[in-house]
């Protein structure tokens, strides 16, 4: 093992183990949640649709400063967007406002990005998102903490599947990057997910036929939906989950700047 990698295990093992906000999943049936990261405009006009034509609805986590650009992973979300999104019955949550990593700012730098991003949804949409995604899944020991205590849920991107025993303060999340060679790997997550009865998060960012390295083609998101809604799990959002968790979102704390 190199020292990266095994300093890598140690912050796993130390990330997950700390600042646990737990709740225990109590389902009649497997859960699949798909999200989707900063967001592209693709992961709504293609993710969304396909999502749609199955009967099922995602969670969009969105950086506002983001909105109206384009980078690498195409062009990113408009207002317009998160109107659909929400009228449709898609889950948006925030994902700070200008996407940084909570391992390069102190923690009350970064929770004040997280609120200014969510004080920015709240203030285009009416609607003040409990649920929260850490930019590039970096999560800090502090981070954890105050995003664990401040929000309904913070998913990362440690994989695995949440359940019984459910972290608030870090749920896990698995990538679904590529094309169709993702694809055996995903269902056997989900055929897992089936045997644990339990909770499983699936992430990516732009949706279309040549896709960054952070993203997946339309094919391969069509087929791992397909997969999950035939393997008999629910597939719902991640707020659709918390409520049946009985998770309460916190008090409007959009524009409360961190000491």
């Amino acid at each position: 093992m190199s020292l990266r990698s095994g300093l890598g295990a140690v912050r796993r093992k130390l990330m997950l183990s700390c600042h646990v906000r737990s709740r225990m999943l109590s389902t009649d049936a497997p859960i699949v949640s798909f999200t989707f990261d900063d967001f592209p405009q693709s992961a709504w006009l293609a993710g969304g649709r396909i999502l749609e034509d199955f009967g099922v609805r995602g969670t969009y986590y969105a950086a506002a400063g983001l909105m109206r650009t384009t980078n690498r992973l195409g062009p990113q979300f408009v207002p317009d967007d998160l109107h659909a999104l929400l009228e449709r019955g898609h889950d948006l949550g925030s994902h700070t406002y200008n996407h940084v990593s909570a391992r390069s700012l102190s923690a009350a730098a970064f929770l004040e990005d997280l609120e200014k991003g969510r004080a920015a949804l709240a203030e285009i949409t009416g609607v003040h998102t409990a649920n929260f995604s850490y930019p590039f899944g970096n999560v800090t020991l502090a981070t954890k903490k105050a995003a664990g205590r401040d929000l309904a849920s913070a998913r990362g991107i440690y994989d695995g599947i949440n359940g019984p025993e459910v972290d608030l303060a870090l749920l896990r999340g698995n990538r679904l990057y590529g094309d169709s060679s993702s694809f055996d790997p995903a269902r056997r997550m989900i055929e897992e997910n089936v045997r644990q009865n339990g909770w499983l998060i699936f992430y990516t960012h732009d949706v279309q036929a040549n896709p960054s390295q952070y993203g997946c083609t339309e094919s391969v998101l069509k087929k791992v939906v397909s997969a999950a809604v035939g393997s008999g799990s629910r597939v719902c959002t991640v707020e659709q989950v918390l409520k049946e968790l009985g998770v309460q979102a916190p008090k409007d704390n959009s524009r409360r700047v961190p000491a």
